[in-house]
């Protein structure tokens, strides 16, 4: 009876130690999980709201935060605050607004120019904490920034000084201190050697390749093919043409010529070039519905990229996002609706902002065709701009030339465009006048006599 009692108490005493190798286990195994929790959201990269990134959009600096966000580089940013402390120095407001050069600003807004911008602010970044307390007095010091440009920091006669080709004076030394990083203010924009040389390429014209002027290639109505170009005329042989009806009526009306086919096949790629500037609205902003009809809710893309394939040239008024979000369910709801609104919104010739202004200040007021036939979008001087339609259904242009390749142009507007009724029908539906009797009077003369 003995042994029964301590085999009993051998199986129990078995089953207790292996319960509490398992609870040891899992306690073990849920300690490794919140460790590998707390890592993986360390490492995902939550900014906490006491960090120098929150502080900078939300600080005095309201110029230099636009310029971040429009950059893209909030994440970037995120990035290196989780791995390391970092020093901006932010230039004033008053620097970035009325200081600046707008050719230049103009020149770091365009969608194409995105790395330029990247690099000039990441150039204000360095991934290292320097306070005034280790900006001590006599010291220079090159640091390498977050955009690989070395910024040399001086400090003479207690006047802080940074140096990036140019000097720029410290203004307010601790502005912000976090505790990821620390914003000095300065007094003006730091522009990086590689960014400088990229404007005045631009500006110089240097990287822009020059295309010889052909104007739009005939195609035949038969086969739907480009015609053949003419024969060259032989040297010292008489023109075709009498000078005067070659010459054009003179750089400030003509719209600028588009280039002749590229390409080793000779034609033209309309498929691809919608698509640049339908991604040139997107990237442009405050014009994505417009970009949505043509691609999503019509098929118009394809026709236009057709259409630019086969020679043609377009301008497209593309109406806003504030303007496009006044249209009701009833305007577009009909059979065709949207079709038609795009169609009195392209016009098949290549203008531009200068064009259309010129010949509006010119010619007073000036029809446009449309795809929208038979009717025409009127346009004329207003304000110093451009105005298009009639009376409260009028647009201006806003956006001027946001996209122009010599063969799609793209202009900006406030306001969709409906045409004008046509006279006839508005004639019809007043009320017809009064026909009045006229009465003749009785002549007096030889009959009366006879009589």
């Amino acid at each position: 009876m003995d042994s029964v009692i301590y085999g009993v108490s051998k199986l129990m005493t078995f089953t207790i130690f292996a319960l509490v190798l398992t609870s040891t286990s899992i306690n073990g195994a849920l300690q490794r999980n919140s460790t590998s929790n707390k890592t993986q959201s360390s490492s995902s990269g939550q900014i906490n709201s006491n960090s120098v990134l929150v502080a900078l959009l939300d600080s005095h600096y309201t110029e230099l935060a636009e310029l971040v966000e429009k950059a893209l580089l909030l994440q970037t940013l995120e990035e290196a605050v989780g791995v390391h402390n970092i020093t901006i120095f932010a230039p004033k407001n008053e620097a970035l607004e009325r200081q600046l050069d707008p050719e230049f600003k103009r020149f770091l807004l365009e969608p194409g120019n995105l790395k330029s911008l990247q690099t000039l602010l990441m150039s204000h970044i360095i991934p290292k904490r320097i306070g005034s307390k280790e900006w001590k007095s006599g010291l220079v010091k090159k640091h390498l920034s977050l955009g690989n440009a070395h910024v040399e920091l001086s400090n003479t006669d207690n006047k802080r000084f940074v140096d990036l080709g140019h000097l720029a004076e410290v203004t307010r030394i601790d502005d912000i201190t976090r505790p990821d990083g620390i914003i000095h203010g300065i007094e003006r924009l730091l522009v990086p050697r590689s960014v400088q040389e990229d404007f005045n390429k631009r500006r110089s014209l240097r990287s822009i390749s020059a295309v010889k002027p052909e104007g739009a290639p005939e195609v035949d109505l038969k086969t739907h093919r480009l015609k053949k170009a003419a024969a060259p005329v032989p040297v010292g042989a008489p023109p075709v043409l009498p000078i005067y009806d070659a010459l054009a009526p003179g750089p400030s009306l003509a719209p600028a010529p588009a280039p002749g086919p590229g390409g080793p096949r000779h034609h033209f790629d309309g498929h691809a070039q919608v698509k640049d500037f339908i991604q040139t609205l997107v990237l442009y902003g405050g014009y994505n519905e417009m970009a949505d009809i043509l691609v999503n809710l019509t098929s118009l893309a394809t026709e236009m990229g057709r259409l630019v394939s086969e020679g043609y040239v377009l301008t497209v008024l593309a109406p806003n996002d504030e303007a496009m979000a006044k249209l009701t369910t009833d305007q577009l709801s009909e059979p065709g609706a949207p079709e038609q609104i795009m169609y009195y919104h392209i016009i098949p010739e290549y203008q531009t902002e200068e064009s259309m202004y010129n010949s509006v200040r010119r010619f007073g007021k000036v029809k446009f065709d449309t795809l929208r036939l038979p009717h025409k979008v009127a346009a004329q001087e207003a304000d110093g701009s451009v105005k298009f339609g009639h009376g409260e259904g009028s647009a201006y242009l806003f956006d001027p030339d946001i996209y122009t390749d010599g063969r799609i142009s793209v202009q900006g507007i406030d306001g969709v465009l409906f045409p004008q009724e046509e006279e006839t029908t508005s004639k019809t539906n007043q009320p017809a006048a009064p026909v009045k009797k006229v009465l003749s009077k009785p002549r007096r003369g030889m009959l009366s006599l006879l009589v």
